[in-house]
């Protein structure tokens, strides 16, 4: 079964029977992090836009939805088709990664076609970051005491 949200945020919808998929066994308390967190939970999709080969690695161009690129930093993580990567090159339309040769040869990442949608994950303590930013001051965010918010805490 699959949820709307992930049909809404997710390539799932345009699998076909057979389809090549990664899959990861989940975290547990007691695994080693070796990496980086990712929960496999789509923030969006972006476009496969090339790949160059240079002595059997490769760098992969990626486009990216202006919703997360708040998320992604030089060097930071980015889950790619499931796969957690560090992102190599950072600018406001696309991001370039850099796979080694396991990594292309055992996952779906060597089929990828120009154009190609591609699943998009990025860092959750980034965003939990941003979210206690946001709320530090309340959820009004200014920091100002309204009669609303005085209302809302139940003073008023």
């Amino acid at each position: 079964d699959v949820s709307q949200e992930t049909l809404d945020r997710s390539t799932v919808g345009s699998l076909r029977p057979g389809s090549f998929v990664n899959l990861e066994r989940a975290v547990t308390p007691s695994t080693r992090l070796g990496g980086h967190i990712v929960q496999g939970h789509v923030d969006g999709t972006g476009k496969f836009l090339s790949a160059s080969e240079s002595g059997g690695f490769w760098t992969l161009r990626v486009s990216y939805p202006k919703e997360i690129g708040q998320y992604l930093v030089f060097k930071g993580s980015i889950a790619v088709e499931g796969i957690s990567l560090t992102i190599a090159k950072l600018t406001d339309e696309y991001f370039e990664i850099a796979i080694i040769p396991k990594t292309w040869e055992m996952t779906n990442l060597s089929g990828l076609k120009n154009g190609s949608d591609v699943n998009l994950e990025v860092d959750i303590i980034a965003k939990y970051v941003e979210r206690i930013l946001l709320y530090r001051d309340g959820p009004d965010r200014s920091g100002n005491i309204t009669i609303e918010k005085l209302r809302d805490l139940g003073f008023a």
